[in-house]
This record gives C-alpha cells, sequence and structure tokens, in this order.
C-alpha cells in the first residue's frame, strides 16, 4: 500500500494539470507566448521552459503536439536563425508563414536573429 501511494505521488510531480509531463506543458506555453513576427531557437524555448539542454526534446513536442495544442510551430527555428525543415518537408510551409509575419530572410536563408529573436521582456510565468 504504501509503494502504491508513494508511486502516485511521484506521477503528480512529474506531471501537470493536462496530464503531460510539466516540461511538456512549459514548452507549449512558451510557444504559445512566441508573438507574431518573431522567432526563437529551440534551445531558447528550453531555456525559457526549464531546461536549457532539452533543445531536442522540444522538436519532439512540436513534432507530436503542434496540430493538437494549435501551436505556432513556425514561429520555432534552430540557433543560427535556419528553418530546419528540409525543402519539400515542410520547408516552404514555414517560410511561407513567417514570410505572411513579416519574418525576412537573407539571400542565406538566414533570419536575422538580431532583428527578429523573441525574448521576453521578463521571465515567463509559468503554471507550477
Amino acid at each position: 500500500m504504501f509503494l502504491i501511494g508513494w508511486i502516485v505521488d511521484l506521477k503528480r510531480l512529474v506531471t501537470g494539470k493536462m496530464g503531460k509531463h510539466i516540461f511538456t506543458e512549459k514548452v507549449i506555453e512558451v510557444i504559445r507566448a512566441i508573438p507574431k513576427g518573431k522567432v526563437c531557437s529551440y534551445g531558447k524555448v528550453a531555456a525559457l521552459a526549464g531546461n536549457s539542454r532539452a533543445a531536442r526534446q522540444v522538436v519532439r513536442i512540436l513534432h507530436t503536439c503542434s496540430q493538437k495544442e494549435g501551436l505556432p510551430w513556425h514561429r520555432v527555428v534552430n540557433r543560427e536563425g535556419l528553418i530546419s525543415l528540409k525543402p519539400g518537408q515542410g520547408y516552404e510551409r514555414q517560410r511561407e508563414l513567417l514570410e505572411r509575419e513579416g519574418v525576412d530572410f537573407g539571400l542565406d536563408k538566414r533570419i536575422d536573429l538580431e532583428i527578429y529573436l523573441w525574448m521576453p521582456e521578463s521571465v515567463i510565468c509559468l503554471n507550477e
């Protein structure tokens, strides 16, 4: 009986209100906060959500949750200001969505992060 109670308490520590892992919920909140016309890197999203070493986890969350959560997935790019998707596998769609929001691309297909990188003015208060 004690072991069952311990497992339930442990589950509460790692899952949030929606039954998802707390980090996943925080990543979703951060991505939702990226305003139109701005971008954020996978690593920066991870850091804002509480784990600066989890950029690949952000990729997984975007892949699995973007559609069902209605996330602005197109606003997340790599740390070099490049779209990570390959041509024919979503690159064109992501670029189109960003350009509609006023994000410009250089001749080298990069987004100037000094202009378009979103940095919150204050730390985002994420639900615990």
